[in-house]
């Protein structure tokens, strides 16, 4: 006799698993607990197996009699019904994990930060010139030639800087599935060179704030150590030479004045950094992390030294930023550009801040608290000019 949904309603458990069989394969599995799964029986290339399809009442007898049919139709196609649910199954987590799915996932996370203004371009790049090709695929299925392919589009229809800027993005939802435990590798690395350098100023001396408000996004998506993200937020609000800013100690850190006091290493002379509210906030931070040891930006293999001077620029390239386009000391070359081409604060304040000799009208050199009132406000207004050019409203 076949199953009737009362039967299986009201079917008792007992001490062993029992089952109550309805007909052409198809049989109820009541456990001892109470559980009613729907199981197929069936037998694939001489051997017997058994096809789990669901578990009464959310699959109804004739829910689990439909589906019986399918697999049978499947074994009269010489298919193996359980290896074809596992293979929907697979097909379903990939594209759950898919580039674009993660790409998706990154871009609500961290674009909730942005403009609007970057928000809307950042998806353009990614629905136009990467969901198309590769949208489909689990990162790690992709490769570098075929990540360059969506480049070399890019390119080739004249837009060689946002082919930069869109490999960078490619490489920021890489990194992010790397580090959901979805990828293993970002292939955007593979490919630095690949494109030609844009026909634009580079970064280490640019006027275009657009360049720059880019460079700054990048950084605040920096997703490495945060020791080193921490410096790449202060070289361009403090820009000081980059071995000062890798051997600051905090000693020479006043959090109630507001001030970074230090020997200038070239020419050995005191000098004063005014700290912004944004600077203060960066150090605030990273002093319960390192206050341990002497130096504000320590190496991660020991407190007693500072990073190498080689990190933030390698922090740069790892962001997928050339170092045709920049570099450590180019914080300085922007910061010297924008304050007076763009800004328009007189040339002796910033050669000051600069660390630069500055003399007076009779020829003799300012000391260090020359123009410091004034600077103070140069170096709070600076760097909420890169505030908005970050979030795109300057």
């Amino acid at each position: 006799m076949t199953l009737t949904d009362t039967a299986i309603r009201t079917a008792k458990p007992a001490a062993k698993p029992r089952r109550l069989y309805d007909e052409r394969g198809l049989y109820v599995e009541l456990s001892p607990s109470g559980g009613k799964l729907f199981r197929f029986k069936y037998r694939f290339a001489g051997k017997e197996k058994r096809l789990a399809l669901g578990g009464y009442p959310d699959v109804s007898l004739k829910r689990a009699r439909e589906r019986r049919d399918e697999a049978r139709r499947l074994l009269a196609d010489g298919i193996d019904p359980s290896e074809a649910k596992k293979a929907e199954k697979h097909s379903r987590r990939v594209v759950a994990d898919s580039f674009e799915a993660i790409g998706r996932e990154w871009l609500a996370r961290h674009g909730a930060n942005w403009s609007i203004g970057h928000r809307n371009r950042v998806t353009r790049q990614l629905e136009a010139d990467l969901f198309p090709w590769l949208g489909k695929k689990a990162p790690d299925d992709i490769g570098a030639p075929a990540l360059l392919a969506c480049l070399r589009r890019i390119e080739e229809r004249g837009a060689v800087n946002s082919a930069h800027k869109t490999r960078t993005v490619a490489g920021q939802v890489f990194r992010y599935a790397i580090a959901t435990g979805r990828a293993t590798r970002d292939p955007s690395q593979d490919l630095k060179g690949a494109i030609p350098p844009a026909k634009t100023k580079n970064f280490s001396a640019t006027t275009d704030p657009e360049e720059v408000g880019h460079l700054l996004r990048a950084i605040w998506g920096y997703e490495g150590s945060f020791i080193v993200r921490c410096a790449l937020l202060l070289a361009p609000l403090v820009f000081v030479r980059p071995g000062e800013l890798r051997r600051a100690r905090w000693d020479d850190i006043d959090f109630k004045k507001a001030e970074w006091r230090y020997k200038v290493s070239k020419t050995h002379t005191d000098h004063i950094v005014p700290l912004s509210r944004q600077s203060l906030a960066v150090l605030k931070e990273l002093h319960p992390l390192t206050r341990a040891s002497a130096f504000v930006i320590p190496s991660s293999r020991t407190r007693t030294r500072p990073i190498s001077e080689n990190t933030i620029n390698a922090a740069l390239r790892r962001l997928g930023i050339d170092k045709s386009e920049q570099t450590a000391h180019g914080f300085r070359a922007i910061a010297r550009t924008l304050l007076e081409e763009v800004k328009g604060y007189p040339i002796e304040w910033i050669e000051k801040q600069l660390a630069h000799e500055v003399r007076d009208p009779n020829g003799r050199a300012y000391n260090r608290t020359a123009f410091l009132k004034q600077r103070r406000r140069m170096m709070q207004e600076w760097s909420d000019y890169l505030d908005r050019l970050r979030e795109d409203l300057a």
